[in-house]
């Protein structure tokens, strides 16, 4: 089964203060050494960014629109830009999966409760297997709800009747060890 990486909107403007994204730096590392063994087991990659237009800290152009240089593409990596939550609205991201016969992705990166989650739900509405990295996506608090509660619940609503759930450790890696679960708040 062809399995793809599939990194969301890891941005620089999603990381400069004073947008600072739950765990952003633990995070990053994670996704970094993920992104790492996925290229040396030679996983297809696929770099999505946002643009978010004039206005935005995401606008096509500035520095914030560019990927974060922890998770930045390399060589021919391909990148498919989108103005939408989901990757797959308006872009040729499911073309491009498709030619390469690619039929499970792995999805990680920002945030949670907007493009990680289209991501995840328009990826098994056309039909893919998705795999989303537990540890590996994040986003900020809001009036109602914090990032680790948003993260916790996106990880419960979509597991199992959705998605599969795995750690950023166990990821790619050649022998995976067993795995764990993230902490409920404030255990």
């Amino acid at each position: 089964m062809p399995t793809a990486l599939l990194l969301v909107d890891i941005q620089q403007g999603l990381f400069t203060p004073p947008l600072e994204p739950y765990q952003g730096d633990a995070v990053l590392a994670r996704l970094a050494a993920l992104l790492e063994r996925a290229r040396n087991r030679r996983v297809p990659i696929f770099h999505v960014r946002h643009d978010g237009g004039m206005g935005s800290v995401l606008a096509r152009g500035l520095p914030g629109w560019f990927h974060h240089s922890a998770v930045a593409p390399r060589g021919a990596e391909p990148i498919v830009d989108k103005r939408h939550s989901s990757a797959f609205h308006d872009t040729d991201l499911h073309e491009q999966l498709s030619q390469k016969d690619i039929d499970h992705v792995v999805v990680v990166g920002l945030q949670t409760e907007y493009c990680v989650d289209s991501a995840c739900r328009t990826a098994v509405a056309l039909g893919y297997r998705v795999t989303l990295v537990e540890d590996g996506h994040t986003t900020y608090d809001t009036p109602v709800l914090s990032a680790a509660q948003i993260i916790m619940h996106h990880n419960r609503t979509l597991d199992g009747s959705l998605v599969d759930l795995i750690t950023a450790e166990n990821a790619f890696a050649a022998k995976p060890t067993k795995a764990r679960r993230i902490p409920e708040e404030g255990t």
